[in-house]
């Protein structure tokens, strides 16, 4: 009983109802002026150009979602679109949503009426023998046990009002939800979101990895070195990639907090000398070669070659060490290439696994390229090409 009665505890459930008076307000005034039959049919009329006007949409989807959703986040009220219609289709479900509103308001309205005019019947022939008068459905007779059937129309008006305001809100979830259009727009939005996701979960990875990574080397070296001038060279090292790190963790963080803010200042392969730095300052033998006009690289392959390059550095000095490292960079007219070398020590797992490492396959993926990570004649080698278009 509890659970039946529910439904008349929200507020909900009166909106939806004054939803669908206020759609029959204007016809009403105009047939209380004019009885005309013609009336009717001018106004379906009005309503069909007025759905073609794509402003209208705007109006009823806020109605909708402010009467028939009570406009709450993250329920059915996001299902309605307040955009002005944008296609024919738009404008067609449009005339079609204004009148099915125009004659199920007339409808349940009326019959939610006559209900009521009956329980006053009943209960008027119960006392005194005599209508009230305006309800369709003739009761005759003066007998006592009409009273008793009083409260049915009563309850039958209720479920008239509950189920109508059910069923209107089904109706515009149909008729004013996204078109097909507008879904794949916002699916081809919501798969943009998730791949910069990636992308900023990857580039956190490969930075703040990095950094992480030259630091341990380092501290090691200078502890076993025991001479103050490495130490110190050591230091300024550790506190030079730190700096870098806590410059890419910044801008990532103000990426996420104004996501409307377009992506910039990140590294590109013109910034690739301080990782070679780096890696030099932390032990490793870095021979370098750069062949090619780097400048004319695209800057989102220039941005994914230099997140390459220092995941590739970091997993060298992580697996292997202060080892000679072989970097080779070639851009021709349309292709970046990178190739890194380190040897293989003894005891070394030659596994192509590991986030690190399938980072580097995706970049290059993404970017419609290749990537090939493993043990090649005793050393381990990363080799990426990466296409202009």
């Amino acid at each position: 009983m509890v659970r039946m009665l529910r439904p008349f505890t929200r507020a909900v459930t009166y909106t939806r109802w004054l939803h669908l008076c206020v759609a029959i307000v204007w016809p009403s005034l105009w047939l209380f002026v004019d009885e005309a039959w013609w009336t009717v049919g001018t106004a379906t009329v009005l309503l069909g150009l007025a759905g073609l006007v794509p402003a209208m949409r705007v109006v009823e989807g806020f109605q909708a979602r402010l009467l028939l959703t009570g406009h709450r986040e993250g329920s059915e009220s996001s299902e309605i679109v307040v955009a002005p219609s944008a296609t024919w289709g738009d404008r067609g479900r449009m005339v079609v949503w204004l009148q099915t509103r125009l004659f199920l308001g007339a409808l349940v309205s009326h019959l939610a009426l006559q209900l009521l005019l009956l329980g006053v019947d009943l209960v008027s022939t119960a006392l005194s023998g005599e209508r009230a008068g305006g309800a369709w459905l003739a009761v005759e007779g003066h007998h006592w046990w009409h009273a008793l059937l009083a409260p049915l129309p009563l309850v039958l008006a209720a479920a008239v009002v509950v189920g109508s305001g059910h069923l209107i809100t089904r109706i515009a979830l149909r008729l004013l939800g996204p078109s097909p259009l507008e879904r794949l727009a916002a699916l081809e939005e919501r798969t943009e979101q998730l791949l910069e996701r990636t992308r900023i979960a990857r580039e956190l990875h490969d930075s703040i990895g990095h950094a992480l990574t030259v630091a341990v080397v380092q501290a090691g070296a200078a502890r076993a070195a025991g001479d103050p001038a490495f130490t110190d060279r050591a230091l300024g090292a550790i506190e030079e990639t730190g700096r870098a790190a806590l410059e890419d963790l910044e801008r990532v963080l103000g990426v996420l907090r104004e996501s409307e803010k377009p992506v910039s200042g990140r590294p590109t392969l013109a910034d690739a000398d301080r990782l070679l730095e780096s890696a030099r300052a932390s032990g490793a033998k870095v021979d370098a070669e750069v062949t090619g006009p780097v400048e004319t690289v695209p800057g989102p392959v220039a941005r994914e070659g230099y997140r390459i390059l220092q995941e590739s550095l970091t997993n060298v000095l992580r697996h292997a060490g202060a080892v000679p490292v072989r970097v080779r960079v070639h851009v021709t007219d349309d292709t970046l290439v990178l190739a890194i070398h380190n040897p293989l020590p003894a005891g070394t797992p030659g596994s192509g696994r590991g986030s690190g490492l399938r980072g580097i396959r995706e970049r290059a993926a993404l970017l419609g390229g290749r990537a090939r990570t493993g043990p090649d004649e005793g050393d381990w080698q990363v080799h990426a090409e990466l296409p202009f278009s």
